[in-house]
């Protein structure tokens, strides 16, 4: 604290202290560059402004640390209004700006916010919206994470304070779809596993993300291989004028960063960031953290831009390593998968992209963009005794995936009111899977059964599509398209229609209706799952499952009150067929997948099940100006689905209603400094879960559930209250910002589990995230 007051006090005499914001105008369709466009700084006197040069850069100079509205005009294009965007001292803000061509003349300019509730993506018009890297930092609760972040959308639940997964409208969290630059790629999270979307810590880091986009339901054509939604993240180029570095110390670990160009002559740049796990770091120095268990990890982030006269080429990637070990000493309690006292677990998995692209321009209207790409993901876990003298080992899985992918994006706009895209992608996976399971860990025989035993090559994904967006008028807009996908192992593939329609009947309210056919393949691993015939006999039962399917439907309402107050309200159902379940009678089903920690790795499997989810939503949104904002959503759903043994049940996921509320104020302190508080509280209807069977558990001596009543019951309302608190200081070159953030601030019990301890023969209860105080440093200069 003391060298806090001496920071403040001493910049409390500083002179206004200027930062440059630079940036690019473009096309908003075909992204090339607009020559001429006017950036105006609106909230000072005398008005500054600047244009942009032939490849539609502009740089203004002398620009007042503070928040700041921007307008960027361009004859022909509605012009757009960027507010309260921070300028800080430790680095240039760099601005990419996207201006939509006006379908006819008018004759008064209405300039509108910047519209976050829009998505970047201009053909979807439903169930889509953009969010901005501030948000990821500023949301109490969020940790940097966007998955955190989108938590607090309409339609979006966590599945557990555990873990990062994203369930949208009572779907399982595996069917979302992650992008980044254009290329899919696997879970980009840390101790993630194979055929998920979720983990503990996110690999991707804010540092580097630009504006991205996040989609609920009747996505655009362009994205395939899902049935809940998408997140396309894009990543932001580093500054081609100035190098800058970042540094930061919190939860998510130790972090460095650095950009710049690579020479003063060129426009070239280049990102780079790199973490590792604070607790893993502060173990290796000798300290205890008080902790069973230290979460090792790292990761990487990085692109490369170079611009040319008639294209734009592009290198970048993501990875991640971490590992664990649980239960290392004896007299360790329980920890996973219901092992028994005396026994260990270790954990690991690594994800990696690599993606090279160029985006070439043919002339103003057209462009085409390839992409290469190759990306990995291995998941190891091993259980076996802590005693050297009866060393044995339980289960043992090791489990490897690598795609090869090529892209091809093709827009062509034919005049203000035509857009057509074309794309293709072909994806070209190896696997290997191999894992062994004791038969009888009572007896603690020599018999191990394995489910996997594969190595695999050639596994095409193909992918194609097209879309055409028309606009009738500047208030009626058409968007239609086709996604077609095909998988060679069987022979698989599925032809899935996309429309919807906007129409903007007064100038601030607008009305969508959109539907989408979808289709996604289940987790691979899925393919080549055994089943046990004995002797160590068995017969691969799952190569004919097909693409689970989805036919949804979105009626959208959007109001505008004010530029920077919002509502939004949107009803939807969704009709899903082809969801594998077992063959034989049973609860299971492939909606459910997900729900657990632990793979289910079922055999015998069919694509007779069915599901069905609708619901309603609701976000009133007031966007950061005059020092405030707020986000209002609410969701109420329901989950259904139908397994193998007859009528609908309640999907692991149907927790019928999610209420958030958070919001947030900046005190100015003097001489650019700001004092920043943020709230979150959620409320939810509790976790969905299968009780135990307390007298066959004693019996077999672990866990045994009632199947019988798969999720008919819910544990009690799930209620959450975080906080944050930060400083920014701005100095000569350099921002330093300290930041508290308290999880779960009333330290209430939220129910995540209940199961059965062998030992007292009874049946425990584990608790979510508990009060959690976390600190935060970062430095930009």
């Amino acid at each position: 604290m003391p060298l806090i007051f001496v920071l403040i006090t001493s910049n409390l005499v500083a002179q206004d202290l200027t930062q440059t914001i630079r940036g690019t105008v473009k096309d908003a369709d075909t992204e090339t560059p607009l020559p001429g466009a006017t950036i105006m700084l609106l909230d000072v006197e005398p008005q500054k402004g600047t244009t942009t040069n032939n490849n539609g850069r502009f740089q203004l100079n002398d620009v007042t640390v503070g928040r700041h509205d921007i307008r960027i005009t361009y004859v022909g294009y509605k012009p757009k209004t960027f507010r309260n965007i921070s300028v800080s001292s430790g680095k240039e803000l760099v601005l990419d700006v996207d201006l939509q061509e006006k379908v006819s003349e008018i004759d008064e300019v209405v300039v509108s916010a910047y519209r976050k509730d829009r998505p970047n993506n201009e053909m979807a018009s439903v169930s889509a919206r953009s969010f901005t890297i501030e948000e990821t930092d500023r949301y109490a609760g969020s940790w940097g994470d966007p998955s955190r972040m989108a938590q607090n959308y309409a339609g979006v639940v966590s599945a557990g304070d555990q873990r990062n997964d994203i369930i949208i409208r009572g779907n399982s969290p595996s069917r979302l779809l992650w992008r980044l630059e254009g290329v899919n790629i696997p879970n980009p999270n840390h101790f993630g596993a194979l055929g998920a979307t979720g983990g503990p810590v996110s690999i991707l880091n804010n540092n580097v993300l630009s504006n991205s986009d996040f989609f609920t339901g009747a996505f655009p054509a362009e994205y395939g291989n899902a049935l809940s939604g998408v997140f396309d993240l894009e990543m932001r180029n580093g500054n081609s004028s100035k190098r800058e570095y970042t540094g930061r110390i919190g939860f998510n670990g130790f972090e460095l960063g650095a950009e710049g160009p690579f020479s003063d002559s060129s426009n070239a740049s280049y990102l780079i960031n790199y973490r590792y796990s604070t607790l893993a770091l502060v173990d290796k120095i000798g300290l205890d953290m008080g902790v069973g268990a230290v979460p090792e990890y790292q990761d990487v982030n990085f692109k490369i831009n170079v611009p040319t006269k008639k294209g734009n080429f592009s290198l970048f990637g993501i990875g991640g390593l971490s590992h664990i070990v649980l239960g290392e000493n004896r007299d360790d309690s329980d920890y996973s998968y219901n092992t028994p006292k005396g026994y260990r677990t270790k954990n690991g998995s690594d994800m990696g992209v690599a993606g090279f692209s160029y985006t070439h321009f043919f002339d103003q209207k057209t462009r085409l963009k390839n992409s290469l790409s190759v990306a990995g993901h291995r998941v190891a876990t091993t259980i076996d005794s802590v005693f050297e003298d009866n060393k044995q080992t339980f289960y043992h899985e090791n489990n490897k995936q690598w795609k090869m992918g090529w892209n091809s994006k093709l827009v062509k706009k034919f005049n203000a009111k035509n857009r057509l895209d074309i794309g293709l992608s072909i994806e070209n996976y190896s696997v290997t899977y191999v894992d062994s399971t004791l038969k009888n860990w009572t007896n603690n025989d020599d018999e191990y059964i394995k489910q996997l035993n594969v190595d695999e090559n050639n596994l095409l994904v193909t992918q194609a599509y097209s879309q055409w967006q028309h606009h009738f008028t500047d208030s009626l807009t058409l968007y239609t398209g086709a996604h077609f996908q095909h998988f060679n192992l069987n022979d698989s593939w599925s032809l899935e229609p996309r429309a919807s329609i906007e129409w903007k009947f007064r100038k601030d309210q607008s009305v969508s209706l959109g539907y989408g056919y979808h289709s996604k393949l289940p987790p691979f691993f899925l393919y080549f799952v055994r089943s046990h015939l004995g002797n160590q006999n068995y017969i691969q039962t799952n190569r004919d499952l097909e693409f689970s399917k989805s036919n949804q439907f979105v009626l959208s309402y959007n109001r505008r009150f004010t530029p920077s107050l919002r509502l939004k309200m949107e009803a939807y159902y969704q009709h899903q067929h082809n969801i594998p379940v077992e063959q034989e009678p049973s609860y299971f089903s492939l909606a459910n997948y997900g729900a657990s920690f632990h793979q289910n790795r079922m055999d015998s499997l069919v694509n007779n099940g069915l599901g069905r989810s609708y619901g309603v939503e609701f976000t009133l949104e007031r966007f950061f100006q005059e020092n405030y904002y707020f986000l209002l959503t609410t969701s109420l759903f329901e989950s259904k689905y139908k397994p193998s043994d007859g009528g609908f049940r309640n999907t692991a996921f149907n927790g019928n209603y999610v209420a958030n509320l958070l919001g947030g104020y900046e005190f100015d302190i003097g001489n650019q400094n700001v004092i920043a508080i943020n709230l979150r509280m959620v409320r939810a209807g509790g976790k969905r879960y299968t009780p135990v069977d307390k007298e066959k558990s004693i019996e077999k001596g672990y866990t045994v559930y009632d199947r019988e009543k798969a999720y008919e019951n819910q544990y009690d309302d799930y209620f959450r209250m975080d906080a944050r608190i930060s400083l920014k200081i701005n100095d000569k070159n350099l921002t330093q910002e300290w930041a508290l953030d308290i999880t779960n601030v009333t330290d209430h019990k939220n129910v995540f589990s209940k199961s059965f301890n062998a030992s007292e023969n009874e049946i425990i209860t584990e608790y979510q995230q508990g009060f959690f105080p976390m600190m935060f440093y970062t430095i930009n200069f």
